[in-house]
């Protein structure tokens, strides 16, 4: 996409005070619109992804987790049931 289409493109999709506030923002980085709009784009898609992948825990949940490590609970009937479904599953 060319600087002018990103410019149109732009001047389409938002209002006017909007599109010259990008393009401030993008000359002061020196940045094309296209360019400006593309890398806020991508922090903004980078930063989403991030937030959705990584589990964050407080203290008390992170000494839970290593808890349950070093001390696992019992398999439960439900379980052992699965298991044995499973296994039934796989040799047949």
């Amino acid at each position: 996409m060319s600087p002018e289409e990103a410019t149109e493109l732009c001047a389409a999709l938002c209002r006017p005070g909007l599109r010259m506030m990008i393009q401030a923002a993008a000359g002061l980085e020196g940045a094309s619109l296209n360019q400006f709009i593309v890398q806020a784009a991508y922090r903004q898609a980078q930063e989403i992804l991030e937030r959705e992948a990584i589990i964050r825990l407080n203290r008390e949940q992170t000494k839970r987790v290593f808890d349950l490590l070093e001390k696992p609970p019992k398999p439960n009937t439900a379980l052992l049931a699965a298991k044995a479904s499973h296994r039934a599953s796989v040799r047949t």
